[in-house]
């Protein structure tokens, strides 16, 4: 299923605030500072929160249609491969997603790097998504009252907009390699 724009709580957060900095008179400028300040952070956040709940949704999709639903499989992978690892499944100050592409193998790894390079803006996003994790965790481990996140609202949503591409495909991406691999595709073009 396609999220569309306006549908997840990102944007709804997102309208939200606009709405309330709407009603914020000009002249109460210490107020619309202090509110974009803290909007600023929520939102960088949420973003980062809903893409780690979107990506373990797709890994758990993929080896439940993998597994035919086995729960012993399911519950294996929840709770000793995924549960409190999300944060290590990446690299988060590389350009590329490289390195999480490596955790299902070369094969997946080369089909990965193949299908960034063909589709537009895919590279962007990957960054875009990367660096909304990387500065999800400077924001969480650097005292999040203090901490100057340099981005305004608009560049902060501007990336989770980029980010979403990717987000949203892997689960699609996933399976045309599984697709392909069961074919006997991915076998062929390796050889």
């Amino acid at each position: 299923m396609k999220t569309t724009y306006k549908e997840t709580i990102v944007e709804q957060l997102h309208e939200q605030f606009l709405d309330i900095v709407d009603q914020i008179d000009d002249r109460e400028i210490t107020l619309r500072l202090t509110a974009e300040e803290i909007f600023r952070k929520s939102l960088l956040l949420s973003a980062a929160s809903y893409f780690e709940t979107r990506i373990m949704e797709s890994l758990m999709d993929i080896v439940s249609s993998s597994t035919d639903g086995n729960l012993l499989i399911e519950e294996f992978v929840r709770n000793k491969a995924l549960s409190r690892q999300y944060h290590t499944l990446f690299q988060w100050g590389a350009g590329n997603a490289n390195a999480f592409f490596g955790l299902f193998g070369v094969g997946f790894q080369s089909y990965m790097k193949k299908k960034v390079g063909e589709q537009e803006g895919m590279s962007e996003s990957i960054r875009a998504f990367l660096e909304i994790g990387h500065e999800r965790n400077q924001l969480v481990h650097q005292n999040y009252g203090t901490f100057v996140l340099e981005k305004n609202a608009k560049e902060i949503y501007e990336s989770y907009l980029k980010a979403r591409l990717f987000v949203e495909a892997l689960k699609d991406l996933m399976l045309g390699y599984l697709e392909a691999e069961d074919s006997g595709e991915e076998s062929r073009r390796d050889d």
